[in-house]
């Protein structure tokens, strides 16, 4: 009996042994790890990135004072951040237009600010060697209200044509919208219900188009997906082609001039073809 009590005491024994030096190298593994991390943690190149101090809105000036500075990992810092107060503020410039909203702590873009000493107007929006054109619209013709500054159109011309009658033809793919009525607001979530002219962003050679499609029939926009940036390619509707009737040109038959001569054959008058003469 004292001889089983031994075997088990030295079995528990054995066995607590076990588990303590699994715990002691579970620890240890644990302990390397983690410095390996403190050490790779060390040596991550920092840049220091100019962040929003405050909440910016569309429109508001952001000046020295609301501009904070934060460290951020050299391969994590966004394109289009400023690194000093100097690129924020060339030149002697005291204050920048916010273009787009900003939260607390986030990075200052290029993309979200106007130009050094420039204001919030529709020009800040515009790509270079590109026009602003303003197109009237109404409830239908401009999407229910749903259209907002940053958005891209697809632009409709409904008119007659000489040949067609009347048709409706895509005349525009892609066309980034700047300003609703009178807001260029790309943070704008709500429907303007109320748009009465929406401008959009075109060459100099579009904005003559569009001026002449105006003039000459009803414009007709609709709105791109966010992701699609493909071209719609050609796209014509005809009456016809929408009812489905299918006509037919006729053709002119020109019958070619035959000349005669009649003559008498016996008792019969008979008629003979000659070349006809001028």
């Amino acid at each position: 009996m004292r001889s089983i009590f031994a075997l088990v005491l030295l079995c528990g024994l054995g066995l607590a042994g076990f588990a303590v030096y699994q715990t002691h190298q579970y620890i240890s593994q644990m302990q390397s790890e983690l410095a390996e991390a403190r050490k790779n943690a060390r040596t991550v190149e920092m840049v220091n990135v100019l962040v929003a101090g405050t909440a910016l809105r569309y429109g508001q000036t952001m000046t020295r004072a609301n501009v904070g500075l934060a460290p951020f990992p050299a391969y994590a810092v966004p394109q289009g951040a400023f690194t000093s107060e100097e690129m924020l503020f060339p030149n002697g410039v005291s204050e920048r237009v916010v273009l787009r909203a900003m939260d607390p702590l986030e990075p200052i873009l290029k993309t979200k600010l106007t130009e050094p000493g420039k204001s919030a107007g529709i020009t800040s929006h515009l790509s270079a060697g590109k026009r602003a054109f303003t197109i009237s619209v109404n409830q239908t013709s401009g999407v229910a209200g749903f259209l907002r500054p940053g958005d891209h159109v697809d632009i409709f011309w409904t008119g007659r044509s000489t040949n067609n009658g009347e048709m409706t033809q895509l005349i525009d793919s892609q066309v980034r919208i700047i300003a609703v009525n009178q807001s260029a607001d790309m943070d704008r979530t709500a429907a303007v219900t109320d748009a009465r002219t929406v401008t959009v962003e075109a060459s100099p050679e579009q904005a003559a188009a569009l001026a002449q499609a105006q003039s000459s029939g009803r414009l007709s926009l609709a709105l791109v997906g966010v992701d699609d940036r493909e071209s719609s390619g050609m796209i014509e509707m005809t009456q016809d082609r929408l009812l489905g009737i299918v006509r037919t040109e006729r053709q002119a038959v020109v019958e070619e001039e035959k000349c005669h001569v009649r003559t008498r054959r016996g008792n019969e008058m008979v008629l003979i073809e000659i070349p006809c003469t001028n």
